[in-house]
């Protein structure tokens, strides 16, 4: 029965296209990269393009292929510009999606994802060892940043706007204000209460990163200022972490004229980000023969399994990578930000349905009898029932978190990385530079570590 009504809507869940996701969580990036690619090229111009490239250029860039990594990712960020374009001077309508669900929307690409978009891009461009293509892209991504604030106002003012001149207003607002409704909802979204709160569309890992690149650059006392003031705010996102504040201290100390000995860091992307489910809750319509219909909501599902940190020995010294950022925080704030959005425009979806299920129910009742009504009333229940999928298209290939160490470079430039308990140790050979960084990627605890290295200076 369930292929039927996927078959009916020609929409399946994000999660059940995501052929690509077993091979990822093994490690396997060869295969996760074919079906990646597969799925993206298919997808071409359709409204799935953005999040299937997202998915690809990230993949890609695990293998270490940056070139290929910023095309796909250049592909992505056309679309999420011209989107973002389009919005601005038009409102638009979505209309077409209140009658199927969210999900048949073109998927436009989400705040998180353009800041981690030009991220990326800036390290592959490191790793292609050009700093100034890299220094283009975290500037990028600070605008995003910004940006961002005021296209979520932008977005909450057309959502209300479009239920003004919805002519079933009346009963969205009813359904919407319900006490059973809004229990349900507050219980489905308590846990997002429970994340580290970061400001509105901040990344940490960005800010920290662009401290890095500004320092490591640096040819003014603008650079240098630049630089502080970003290491100043990672510190304040991760208060924990000591090497975020030993940046701080060197970067003041070199404004002061005081230049840093060579400097090692190594930066740990590890786990997974937030996958997306859903939730059915009764919404009460208030129709005759009609007084409830459900409706899918999307939740956010927190991804275990993660490697906690990675140990950096050297010159018998042993430390290790501390949190700069969570992904869990950052895509769960963006989540908040967008669910007044969402909830509305499900609760609206619904109700829209309910009455035109209602108004074709009754006026086959009228024309051919009760026979007739019931054999509408069946056909709508099962378009109602085909429809009732939540958006649960994201970016799956994101980390869970971001996690950093700096140790002075060792005379004989070698590092040992190894896992908690030493189940996995990997040496490297560190290349020549005043300033150097190993890049570590971890997708399962135990899982491969892919391990890269750029030089910063």
């Amino acid at each position: 029965m369930l292929g039927l009504l996927v078959s009916f809507t020609g929409c399946a869940t994000y999660s059940q296209q995501n052929r690509f996701a077993g091979s990822w969580v093994r490690g396997d990036l060869a295969a996760a990269e074919k079906e990646a690619t597969r799925k993206a090229d298919k997808e071409g111009s359709g409204k799935d393009a953005i999040i299937w490239r997202l998915e690809q250029a990230a993949i890609l860039r695990a293998q270490g292929r940056y070139a290929e990594s910023n095309k796909a990712f250049d592909e992505a960020q056309e679309r999420i510009d011209g989107y973002a374009e389009k919005a601005k001077v038009k409102l638009g309508s979505e209309t077409a999606a209140m009658f199927s669900n969210l999900a048949n929307l073109p998927y436009r690409g989400r705040a998180y994802d353009g800041v981690m978009l030009n991220t990326y891009k800036a390290l592959n461009f490191l790793a292609m060892h050009d700093l100034d293509k890299a220094r283009v892209e975290i500037v990028r991504a600070h605008q995003r940043q910004q940006d961002a604030v005021e296209d979520n106002k932008r977005r909450l003012q057309k959502a209300q706007d479009e239920l003004d001149a919805e002519k079933e207003k009346k009963r969205i607002e009813q359904a919407q204000n319900d006490p059973n409704v809004q229990g349900r909802l507050n219980q489905a979204y308590s846990g997002l209460d429970t994340l580290k709160t970061y400001s509105d569309y901040v990344n940490p890992f960005t800010v920290y990163l662009d401290g890095l690149i500004y320092f490591a650059g640096a040819t003014s006392g603008s650079d240098l200022e630049h630089a502080r003031k970003s290491f100043e705010r990672a510190a304040v996102f991760a208060e924990h972490n000591p090497w975020v504040k030993e940046d701080l201290a060197m970067v003041e100390a070199a404004a002061q004229g005081k230049q840093p000995g060579p400097t090692t860091y190594v930066i740990l992307e590890s786990g997974r980000a937030p996958v997306r489910d859903q939730i059915r809750i009764d919404i009460p319509i208030l129709f005759a023969r009609l007084s409830y219909i459900g409706a899918a909501f999307p939740t956010l599902n927190l991804q275990d399994g993660q490697l906690s940190c990675l140990n950096v020995i050297a010159n018998d010294t042993n430390q290790s990578t501390e949190l700069v950022a969570s992904m869990d925080s950052v895509i769960a704030r963006d989540f908040k930000n967008e669910l007044p959005t969402i909830i509305t425009k499900t609760i609206a979806a619904a109700v829209i349905k309910a009455a035109a299920s209602y108004a074709a129910n009754d006026a086959a009742h009228k024309e051919g009898g009760e026979l007739a009504g019931l054999f509408s009333q069946l056909g709508t229940a099962i378009f109602q029932i085909a429809v009732n999928i939540a958006d649960l298209r994201t970016w799956t290939t994101l980390p869970k978190e971001f996690l950093v160490c700096r140790i002075p470079t060792p005379p004989d430039r070698k590092i040992e990385l190894q896992t908690p308990g030493g189940a996995q140790k990997v040496t490297v050979t560190l290349d020549e530079g005043a300033m150097n960084l190993v890049y570590v990627k971890s997708i399962s605890a135990g899982g491969p570590l892919f391990v890269s290295q750029m030089k910063l200076k």
